[in-house]
């Protein structure tokens, strides 16, 4: 397929990911990890990206203390596309800034966002769906998000609620007006909005025009449109060295309750290409390669030194010492040079707990 001529790709890459703690922390975000398979996180996003968009038409933001950590990371992406937030204000401005890098470069910019630290399993069809997509806002001034078909009612993700089907794009995609938003459900809820067919998964993947977002927050979040519109005048450094003043005056808000939620133009596109956000060492584990045992081991290096002993369906993540391990099942155990980590395979979500804790404590040596 070829690449739409306007189509640019912004990245978010700003950080976070509390339950992949150990490993995760403010200095190496889960992004910048090797977590499935030989390529970090944000590599693979990038590799899968750059099959739909040159990578002088992607554009990476992130916070200041990992620009270099991304050059070196991604050496075929610009220096002047990586935008280095001076402070973290959330979703809402990430979006508004990368799409506005883009729009500096081209007026007729479409804008496809992705997260850095999502996993798409089967890429053939994430690409044919994102060409949809891209074709769909380029037509006509609608904010298009790609919902993702749920495979089970999971409790950790935000749900969007679809109306009547506006068009088909193709013989199989088709494009329905957005009714509704739901946060993160209960399990009960989320089992009835998946019992109807008109919910899908909230992956924050947006494709837009430039214009139309520009339009969208004229309206929807004025105050912060007034302070970024200076950047449609600017290009190159002077884009870079203008985004201080704005970071420190806007407000932090999420995309979904600046803009989607308000918006009357937004429209979804199913996705089901096995996509997951591995937002929590279990997903890993169900992700990985396992042993006759039902085992997982990884390391960062490649070179894992594990001895399990009548050990089964664990997931073992080394660093460069021995883990050994005798008798025991359904485990995650995560060893890194300054801390170990162990939980039932069951409470992976808890893990932040601990992460709260120890900002409680005071002790941001091991955040």
């Amino acid at each position: 397929m070829s690449t739409h001529g306007h189509v640019f790709a912004v990245i978010l890459a700003g950080g976070g990911g509390t339950r992949l703690w150990p490993k995760s922390r403010t200095k190496t975000p889960k992004q910048f990890l090797k977590l499935v398979g030989q390529k970090t996180m944000m590599q693979l996003t990038a590799d899968r990206i750059a099959k739909i968009v040159p990578p002088e038409r992607i554009i990476v933001v992130t916070n200041q203390r990992y620009k270099e950590e991304v050059a070196a990371q991604l050496p075929e992406v610009p220096a002047e596309n990586i935008i280095a937030e001076p402070e973290k204000k959330d979703t809402a401005l990430a979006m508004l800034t990368g799409s506005l890098l883009a729009y500096s470069k081209d007026k007729d910019a479409v804008v496809m966002n992705a997260a850095s630290d999502h996993i798409v399993e089967d890429e053939a069809e994430f690409i044919r769906v994102m060409h949809a997509a891209c074709k769909a806002a380029e037509k006509r001034p609608e904010l298009v998000t790609v919902g993702i078909t749920p495979t089970h009612p999971s409790t950790a993700f935000g749900y969007i609620k679809v109306g009547d089907e506006i068009e088909k794009i193709g013989r199989h995609l088709s494009v329905f007006h957005v009714e509704n938003f739901t946060e993160k459900p209960n399990e009960a809820t989320a089992r009835a909005f998946i019992s109807t067919g008109r919910y899908f998964w909230n992956a924050n993947m947006y494709v837009w025009g430039a214009h139309t977002l520009i339009d969208a927050f004229e309206q929807h979040m004025p105050e912060m449109w007034a302070l970024a519109k200076p950047l449609i005048e600017k290009t190159g450094t002077s884009f870079h060295k203008a985004l201080p003043a704005i970071y420190k005056v806007a407000e932090s808000i999420s995309i979904d309750y600046a803009i989607s939620e308000k918006a009357d133009n937004l429209v979804l596109m199913p996705g089901d290409f096995g996509w997951n956000d591995v937002g929590e060492w279990k997903v890993v584990y169900d992700l990985g390669t396992k042993d006759l045992y039902g085992n997982v081991v990884a390391a960062d290096n490649g070179q894992t030194e594990v001895l399990a002993v009548n050990s089964r369906n664990n997931l073992i993540h080394a660093s460069d010492r021995l883990v050994a391990v005798v008798g025991i099942e359904d485990m995650i155990i995560v060893d890194t040079d300054e801390i170990v980590m162990i939980a039932p395979k069951s409470r992976s979500q808890d893990v932040k707990k601990l992460v709260e804790r120890l900002k409680e404590e005071d002790k941001k040596n091991y955040l």
